[in-house]
């Protein structure tokens, strides 16, 4: 007679192995963000609710996630099932078809609507949402309020570019490792070129003229990055070209900078004391204009959408809606506190009295989301939408290419001139060949 406790280990192993078997791994590529490692954190509990889904993380850099997902989805690749894409991705990739729409089967406890519509729109081709939001943002100015004092000086409502040049150098103590400012230098068209573009537009600058034709040897782009890089070799800390979003959040959280114009998602993180040594020294403006109020902020969102190549739709859409939702926002404030909740996405976070006592930031937040207009992100007319970027597919290259010669001249291996004169020419040979200009 076969012993009853080997039948019965026999018997949880078979169900082990069966539940193994049955599970459905997603593989998810994401980029390395604070906000991000919350959600890793926390899928946790969707695994729980979900014991047929295992989750599986590629987690990366800015730069290396967008080379990596773009290469991935252009080649029907299959690497991933969920990508962690943004507002310029969204809409030229739904219009290839390399996207699974996500807005025609949601559960009405998600609430669609309750999702802020300039994030909503952004992340929309024809009408159809094509990725969720996962947390929206704008920018803002980040300052230390006991450098400024220390200073004596005073952030304005509404600070110009004059102003700002102002109080770097006021605030700047080199001798105590301290920089009156710290910007994006790492090359990118999403780093150094999401913070430039709008210093471009707010200079009155504009990529292409109503034609196409590149502008980017016209005096509002030379002031423009001449200041830039002027401002960042007096004041701004040693290696700035190597520092993007992430490593300038650093940072200004170490009390290394008396002001920092970048993301306003990075305002829960450097309000939260465990994480930043100045929470109680910060305040936040409004981000700076020049010559017009056009572009002088960004729209982004980083959402999560779905390749045409997955083969497990359903599993990521059933996460997507998750990491997305009104209870996923309260998971967060019960796990990592209010100031910690994604931001940028949800009508009803602003309404939260929670979020609004814990997050000082709240209602700047929201007023730059909403002012920022991606369809006039110039003084001038232009052909294309899109405020820190151009939402034509040859961007990301073109970009990331003219990034690399601005972080140059801020490193002193060119000047600001042969920077951009570089810059010309390849835009120039850019959207002749892709047929915008004539040969």
């Amino acid at each position: 007679m076969l012993n009853p406790r080997i039948l019965l280990t026999g018997l949880f192993s078979l169900l082990a192995t069966a539940t193994a078997q049955a599970q459905t791994k997603i593989v998810i590529a994401t980029v390395n963000n604070g906000d991000m490692i919350i959600m890793q954190k926390l899928s946790k509990e969707f695994e729980k609710a979900h014991p047929d889904i295992k989750l599986d993380w590629v987690v990366l850099e800015e730069n290396v996630l967008r080379e990596r997902v773009t290469t991935d989805i252009a080649t029907r690749g299959g690497s991933f099932d969920v990508m962690t894409i943004g507002t310029y991705e969204t809409p030229i990739w739904a219009k290839k078809s390399w996207l699974i729409r996500l807005d025609d089967d949601l559960p009405s406890s998600y609430d669609l609507e309750d999702v802020l519509k300039p994030i909503r729109d952004g992340l929309s081709n024809d009408g159809k949402v094509y990725a969720l939001p996962f947390y929206g943002e704008s920018s803002f100015t980040f300052y230390r309020k006991d450098l400024f004092q220390k200073a004596g000086v005073t952030m304005p409502e509404k600070p110009t570019y004059d102003d700002i040049a102002k109080f770097a150098k006021a605030t700047t103590d080199k001798s105590k490792g301290i920089y009156g400012i710290c910007l994006r230098g790492k090359p990118g068209w999403g780093e150094n070129m999401a913070y430039v573009d709008t210093l471009v537009n707010t200079f009155g600058g504009r990529w292409f003229d109503e034609n196409w034709k590149p502008e980017l040897t016209s005096p509002e782009w030379k002031e423009a990055v001449s200041f830039y890089v002027d401002m960042m070799k007096k004041y701004g800390p040693p290696g700035a070209s190597s520092n993007g979003h992430n490593e300038n959040r650093a940072l200004f959280a170490t009390g290394k900078c008396a002001m920092w114009i970048d993301a306003t998602v990075a305002a829960g993180y450097l309000a939260n004391p465990k994480e930043s040594k100045v929470a109680d020294k910060l305040a936040f403006a409004p981000a700076p204009t020049q010559k017009v109020p056009n572009g002088a902020q960004w729209l982004w969102s980083w959402a999560l959408g779905i390749p045409a190549s997955s083969k497990h739709v359903k599993e990521a859409k059933q996460f997507i809606q998750w990491a997305t939702s009104k209870e996923y926002v309260k998971l967060v404030a019960a796990s990592d506190g209010w100031t910690a909740v994604p931001p940028g996405t949800r009508k009803s976070t602003y309404e939260q009295k929670e979020y609004q006592a814990a997050a000082p930031f709240a209602e700047l937040t929201l007023k730059a989301i909403l002012a920022a207009d991606p369809t006039h992100p110039t003084g001038k007319p232009v052909p294309y939408t899109g405020v820190q970027f151009v939402a034509i597919p040859e961007f990301q290259s073109l970009g990331t290419q003219v990034g690399q010669n601005i972080a140059s001249a801020l490193v002193g291996k060119t000047s600001v001139e042969g920077a951009l004169e570089t810059s010309q020419t390849i835009a120039e040979r850019t959207m002749r060949r892709a047929g915008y200009t004539k040969k």
